[in-house]
């Protein structure tokens, strides 16, 4: 078994698995310029510390400005000029380039500029610098009314094995998490921004729990590492800008384990109310 130590915290990461940097980090509303310099900061951080995948809040890199509780006095016009960023675009060309640079998997929510709407989403840079996976927030509140809702559920091969990504409010519908795992998804990603707080721990802990998948919900202000028991892995410490690593495993007694004993031809009438 390989081990990777990394010198400057006395930690020894061991293979199988990979180490997951969740990023609770507070952006700048507006301020995109700041906000990637702490994205690149804290990034740099992580995978110093020997995280191969790293993960930001949703809506980081324009301050989650979407939402009209956020910003009351927010305009279509204002929102597309101002905030929103097409994929290919000179700021997402930068975390491109630091996740190459840094060797890593870089998830970051931002609002993309796409066939002339906007979307709130979140994109992954391969350590290739590659897009890996793009997912576009599927549901709300009905309160980011200038974003268009996504409709896709995609799940990746990954180097580590298959991901699939939900933002913020998706998380609080069971179907979206299910879907994923049912897609094959051993891992999802959970960028998120709104509430938190104990019910929303054990709500990650069971969303986990009953898809048999490990879980990072990765907001401003709280960061939870889940494996696929329901066992959370780290935490943060404090609401502050930090780090937070945790080695995720995919066991493939735990995987999708409650999964086997579904009964599908009995909830077809789900799909109808």
């Amino acid at each position: 078994m390989k081990l990777v130590t990394i010198l400057a915290i006395g930690v020894a990461w061991a293979e199988p698995g990979y180490v997951v940097g969740a990023l609770t980090l507070t952006p700048e509303p507006w301020n995109k310029e700041a906000n990637f310099a702490k994205l690149s900061k804290y990034a740099r951080e992580a995978a110093a510390k020997g995280a191969e995948v790293i993960v930001a809040p949703e809506g980081f890199l324009e301050g989650y400005v979407g939402n009209e509780k956020h910003t009351p006095d927010l305009t279509a016009d204002k929102y597309m000029a101002k905030a929103a960023e097409p994929i290919d675009g000179p700021l997402l060309t930068r975390v491109r380039l630091l996740a190459k640079e840094l060797k890593v998997y870089l998830m970051v929510g931002f609002a993309e500029r796409r066939d002339g709407k906007v979307f709130n989403s979140a994109v992954t840079f391969s350590p290739s610098g590659e897009i890996a996976l793009r997912y576009s927030k599927s549901h709300t509140m009905n309160d980011e009314p200038f974003n268009t809702k996504g409709v896709a559920f995609p799940v990746m091969e990954s180097n580590f094995g298959k991901w699939g990504t939900l933002i913020c409010f998706d998380r609080q519908l069971p179907e979206t998490a299910r879907l994923l795992a049912l897609n094959g998804a051993d891992t999802l990603f959970v960028p998120s921004w709104g509430g938190y707080g104990e019910m929303n721990d054990q709500m990650m802990r069971v969303r986990a729990y009953e898809n048999g998948v490990n879980l990072a919900f990765v907001h401003p202000k709280r960061a939870l590492l889940i494996d696929a028991t329901g066992k959370i892995l780290a935490q943060n410490e404090g609401e502050r800008d930090q780090v937070v690593l945790a080695r995720f495993i995919v066991n493939e007694k735990r995987k999708h384990h409650l999964m086997k004993y579904r009964r599908p031809e009995l909830y077809k009438e789900i799909g109808t109310k």
